[in-house]
């Protein structure tokens, strides 16, 4: 059986409400109410509290790339999610999404089928209950997490700020214990990061160590929150090959630029001019 007759077997109900009214607040008590044992929420997979796959939208850098990888548009996420449920496909999941349109580009992008049922958060909050999410979330700029403390610390690269009891009690003990985190991006304000402070870093980056005797040139190309860069460099390879060591620089330039930036990077290409022993 393939992996769209597995997913196809799978039925989806949604947990629809803007965002910081509360639903993942909620999450762990309507999935149990419904007999679902695992959730889709912000690029994650959970159940009983444990992150099972996927990487959170609330761990990302800025706003951008925090909507991309909620709605799983970057292929290796994407890719990881579609292999978990492939291989331990749930009878039902729960898709929490601030509208029906999230909702359908998650299950369009995993291959699930529509949500056979839709849950409001207006359905199970009442309005006071939203009213105070909403104050909460705006005030402190604060995000409820389905999953316990233990596992947030692991995949989060956000603020850990507390952790909390959820309304619901089960036998389980992380069942009833969602965490809050504060997001990187959580920030008043605009940032903006020019081509010439991402050159300048790229330099800097491919400067550490002694491989690199001399940049002959460097560029670099943007698309949105994506990054192509395309360096000519001389190499000492003091022991080592030249494939090695520019294997090493891609590395290097890419979790570099990706943390120092937040954006993504597309590729690094290296051109190795000349070579010195």
């Amino acid at each position: 059986m393939n992996s769209s007759d597995v997913l196809a077997g799978i039925e989806v109900t949604s947990l629809v409400g803007p965002a910081g009214t509360g639903k993942s607040h909620r999450a762990v008590m309507t999935a149990k109410q419904n007999g679902i044992d695992v959730i889709i929420d912000d690029g994650l997979v959970i159940s009983r509290g444990r992150i099972l796959a996927g990487r959170s939208a609330k761990s990302e850098v800025n706003r951008l790339r925090a909507i991309k990888r909620a709605i799983f548009e970057y292929p290796e996420h994407r890719d990881e999610v579609v292999n978990y449920l492939t291989k331990n496909p749930p009878e039902k999941i729960m898709i929490l999404a601030t509208s029906d349109e999230m909702v359908a580009k998650i299950t369009s992008r995993l291959g699930l089928n529509p949500p056979s049922k839709t849950i409001r958060i207006t359905e199970i909050s009442s309005p006071e209950e939203i009213e105070a999410a909403l104050r909460e979330r705006k005030e402190k700029k604060q995000h409820v997490v389905p999953v316990a403390k233990a596992q947030i610390q692991h995949n989060f690269a956000g603020k850990l700020v507390s952790q909390i009891r959820g309304f619901f009690k089960g036998r389980e003990k992380d069942e009833s214990r969602n965490t809050i985190v504060k997001p990187l991006f959580s920030f008043n304000g605009k940032v903006t990061i020019g081509s010439d402070a991402i050159l300048e870093m790229s330099r800097k980056l491919l400067e550490l160590g002694d491989h690199v005797r001399k940049i002959r040139s460097l560029d670099i190309e943007t698309y949105d929150d994506r990054i192509s860069l395309s360096a000519s460099i001389d190499l000492n390879l003091s022991g080592r090959s030249a494939l090695s060591i520019a294997k090493t620089l891609q590395k290097k330039i890419r979790m570099g630029l990706s943390y120092f930036t937040g954006m993504e990077i597309r590729q690094v290409n290296i051109k190795v001019n000349e070579i010195f022993l």
